[in-house]
């Protein structure tokens, strides 16, 4: 058994073939949504993944058709884990919420996702963060956020800089609707649509591997450092996340979501 794959993990599945590894989010019952510990097993699952210099690729994806339905709410809005969230928000440098996506940005190797079933909120943003997205035509995309009166703050104004057109990324955030992959394969938001998505991916990342590991990662370095963005856009996730979680809107946003007449207030914020 590789090293890797050897690791005990709650909500993930490692397995690694000819040098390719493959992360898989395993919460099916919860359509693979992400609760704290998937945050913390896929941070420790990327930094193993980095010190390893034989791995050629990785494939991130979802257990029993599905990527990731978003952030597990029941685990946010507990109790116990409302300061630590918080906390998050206001310490220095980067959200644990940051890091669990920009990470993948950081691994020496391609990352590409495979997405499949849903890919809502946290899980757009954590595919955004990948190399390479290869969708399910059918997959459900969303940048859901707006919908419980909240923002994206899980390094979007990182992944989504030079991916997606900055009028697309207004428009879907705003408005919290629901792509198919087809559609966000013309908005930008995936890279290829295939009928089988893990056997793209497998494909895909065997040729990657057929080149020189070292001239993969300068490539994947140099590129993303035409859209390096200053860490103040990190912290504006942050600071306008707290405002949304402490305004008054927040609690009309998630009566809406269940009854359509409930109205807003006015705007708090200039």
């Amino acid at each position: 058994m590789h090293p890797l794959a050897a690791y005990e993990y709650e909500t993930l599945q490692i397995s690694v073939t000819h040098q390719i590894a493959t992360v898989t989010i395993n919460r099916p019952a919860k359509k693979n949504a992400m609760s704290f510990k998937v945050v913390d097993e896929l941070i420790a699952a990327a930094e193993r993944i980095s010190k390893d210099k034989a791995l050629r690729a990785i494939i991130l994806n979802g257990a029993e058709g599905t990527f990731c339905a978003g952030i597990d709410l029941g685990d946010l809005n507990h109790p116990k884990n409302q300061a630590f969230a918080f906390w998050e928000l206001v310490k220095p440098g980067q959200s644990l919420y940051q890091r669990v996506c920009l990470v993948w940005r950081e691994v020496p190797v391609p990352v590409i996702a495979v997405l499949e079933g849903h890919c809502i909120g946290a899980g757009l943003q954590l595919a955004l963060a990948c190399d390479v997205r290869i969708s399910h035509p059918d997959c459900k995309l969303s940048i859901m956020e707006a919908k419980w009166g909240l923002v994206p703050d899980m390094g979007l104004t990182q992944s989504g800089f030079g991916v997606v057109r900055e009028d697309v990324l207004k428009e879907l955030a705003m408005s919290a609707r629901i792509v198919e992959a087809v559609e966000g394969k013309e908005l930008g938001l995936v890279s290829h649509c295939s009928e089988t998505p893990l056997q793209a991916a497998q494909t895909l990342a065997d040729e990657f591997a057929q080149r020189s590991p070292d001239a993969v990662l300068a490539s994947k370095r140099v590129i993303n450092a035409m859209h390096q963005q200053s860490a103040m856009t990190l912290y504006k996730e942050k600071m306008w996340q707290l405002k949304m979680m402490l305004g008054r809107n927040r609690k009309f946003a998630v009566k809406k979501a269940k009854d359509a007449s409930v109205e807003f207030a006015k705007r708090q914020f200039g």
